[in-house]
């Protein structure tokens, strides 16, 4: 290090300085050199061929800063016209500093490089350059759900690609660019459920009255050969208090919990032999206060002795096959007692209108004790949360096969600084 004799010398001079009293010195110009003006230190460094400022720069490329003349770079920040930030690696010895994050296509860039010379003066040089916009077949863009607005504590995110992603390296740069950011901060992972679908969800429900913000960075990133991303819309979810409602079908009843205080106890009727209702966790898709329901459209033959077609009020939808929670005025007898649905959570009017008015989309609704499967986690609704944690860990590119998710704080860690 050439930082030792300049320090003896200040410290010389110090000493001479209260030897000779208040009125003389010994040294000029001696100060230290962190609080020196940067010298310019272009003549000391080379940016990946760019002679200067304004030329082209391949994002396909990493961007490389070279040191020159017995200078070293000490620090580099890259950053786009957005403030995004390009991940990098400095050489322990200084003299090498490279991207390690993606550059993205069509953007403006500010790099700011600090050296110091072989006597330790600070050097300083700013440079900027634009990417050019490569010739790409496809681009690939990702539409964020749900749309914004107020949801409950088991609403997932997710991320609809128009085009197939196969590639674990490919879905990888795809995950790191979206980003889920919820105060207060919680521990969650992205879930590839198939090419072209993504889900995302904490370890646990939302915490109540949490605020989560969702935006794609894919937009002039290199995702595959000839393969860039686009610009997508974000998404902001306010997440309301926690409403879980929880049926027990073998003792046909529900009991609606909010905020950990159960509110209300219901009798229902649940879904009879044969036409089972499905154990698990379902998440609230939508509210219609009124369905005209037939059998005819979940495969019951019309003039069967299970067919139907009934005029039904105050529909909570659970899952895109047709299970709700609903009044059936015609089972009320029944309600509390034996279960007698073909799927359906049953109740009275008066109770299926307070259930229809208290829970929201994203609410939870579990069933237990019922004959039935349990819940697919996907293509019938949200059934996200009967995966254990860490079986949906294992569906993501970043973190799926490592121990445990990390905390809020190292997550942060992992985000990208560029995308």
């Amino acid at each position: 290090m050439t930082h030792s004799p300049r320090t003896r010398t200040v410290v010389s001079c110090t000493l001479l300085v209260i030897a000779l009293g208040a009125g003389g010195t010994a040294c000029s110009g001696g100060g230290n050199p962190l609080t020196d003006k940067p010298y310019d230190a272009t003549d000391q460094l080379s940016f990946n061929g760019l002679a200067g400022d304004g030329k082209k720069a391949d994002p396909d490329k990493p961007l490389e800063v070279t040191a020159e003349d017995d200078g070293r770079i000490t620090d580099v920040t890259a950053t786009d016209a957005a403030g995004r930030f390009v991940a990098g690696e400095l050489s322990a010895d200084g003299t090498r500093w490279h991207s390690t994050s993606p550059l993205a296509a069509n953007a403006h860039y500010t790099v700011r490089v600090s050296t110091e010379d072989e006597d330790g003066a600070p050097g300083r040089k700013v440079l900027t350059f634009d990417t050019s916009i490569p010739t790409a077949k496809k681009r690939l863009g990702v539409k964020l759900g749900p749309d914004s607005g107020d949801y409950g504590v088991g609403q997932p995110v997710t991320a609809q690609l128009d085009q197939p992603v196969k590639d674990k390296a490919q879905r990888a740069v795809v995950e790191r660019a979206l980003r889920v950011d919820s105060v207060p901060a919680v521990q969650g992972a992205w879930h590839w459920v198939d090419d072209k679908e993504l889900h995302y969800r904490p370890k646990d429900y939302w915490p109540a009255h949490a605020t989560v913000e969702v935006h794609s960075n894919l937009d002039g990133i290199k995702v595959g050969d000839r393969l860039w991303g686009t610009r997508s819309k974000p998404v902001k979810l306010t997440i309301g208090d926690t409403i879980i409602a929880v049926t027990d079908a073998a003792a046909h009843s529900m009991a609606v919990y909010k905020n950990g205080e159960d509110i209300r106890d219901v009798p229902v009727t649940t879904g009879k032999p044969g036409f089972e209702t499905r154990n698990g966790v379902k998440v609230v898709l939508g509210k219609q206060s009124f369905v005209r329901m037939r059998s005819a459209t979940v495969g019951i033959a019309e003039g069967s002795s299970d067919s139907y077609d009934l005029p039904v009020y105050w529909a909570t939808r659970l899952t895109w096959s047709g299970e709700y929670v609903h009044a059936a005025p015609w089972s009320v007898g029944s309600q509390g007692y034996a279960n007698v649905s073909h799927g359906c959570t049953g109740m009275s009017t008066g109770n299926a209108e307070w259930f229809f008015n208290t829970v929201h989309e994203g609410d939870v609704v579990k069933v237990i004790n019922s004959n039935g499967d349990t819940m697919e986690p996907f293509g019938n609704g949200f059934g996200d949360w009967n995966l254990t944690w860490k079986s949906w860990r294992t569906g993501s590119a970043l973190v799926g096969g490592t121990p445990d998710g990390p905390s809020p704080d190292d997550a942060a860690k992992l985000r990208p600084q560029s995308v």
